[in-house]
């Protein structure tokens, strides 16, 4: 629970304090400018909100690790990424997605300080104890803060508790752990395709590297 507000808050403020023309710069996430994934965090304020006021009544079928299902990698197809890259364009201003963030953002950050964190809740036709939730989040945010920095080499990095806990599930997901010279920050970003990998950082990964990069979705 600390984890989620501490890398929420993280990102948030990133956003905040951006420059209205680094909205037009590119993202880390193929295709999407830093506009188009600021529009996506407000969508996934909605989602958390949303979750949160979704209670369930049976017994949880997915944790912090199996929250995550392994999709393929993004083609830039998929019609809810094209429906977020019209949406935010339809923003216009960098102050109006600042504000709706704020605004949306705050309020999910408050309801996951509020919730219990045993309560089970159901989301995506899955269930899962909120704790579970908002801990799989601490992936979603700490990915996309990295997302947001791509490129603006100047902004605030996701703190390292966030980068650390990450990494952990990251390794978990994939089934391996990544080599222990890898920072936590390099670990997630080879993990996911963010990065390629260097020719020695893929001797590093041996065979693991043969699983890699994992989309999660």
């Amino acid at each position: 629970m600390h984890l989620f507000s501490r890398s929420w808050t993280a990102l948030r403020t990133a956003v905040a304090e951006l420059p209205d023309e680094d909205f037009a710069r590119p993202s880390g996430c193929a295709g999407w400018l830093v506009r188009d994934l600021v529009c996506h965090l407000i969508i996934d304020a909605q989602d958390v909100l949303i979750t949160l006021v979704t209670p369930a009544d049976t017994e949880p079928t997915r944790d912090a690790v199996t929250y995550w299902d392994i999709v393929g990698a993004p083609t830039g197809e998929d019609p809810l990424d094209a429906l977020t890259v019209r949406l935010a364009s339809a923003y216009e201003e960098p102050w109006l997605l600042r504000f709706h963030l704020d605004d949306v953002g705050s309020a999910a950050g408050r309801a996951a300080a509020l919730a219990d964190p045993s309560v089970r809740v159901g989301t995506r036709g899955e269930v899962l104890t909120t704790g579970d939730y908002l801990s799989a989040y601490v992936l979603e945010w700490t990915l996309h803060h990295l997302d947001l920095i791509a490129h603006l080499p100047d902004a605030a990095e996701p703190p390292a508790e966030g980068l650390a806990r990450s990494r952990e599930l990251l390794e978990r997901i994939a089934g391996t752990a990544f080599p222990r010279s890898f920072s936590d920050k390099d670990a997630l970003l080879i993990g996911t395709g963010r990065r390629a990998p260097t020719a020695a950082e893929t001797a590093e990964l041996g065979e693991s590297a043969s699983g890699l990069p994992l989309s999660l979705g």
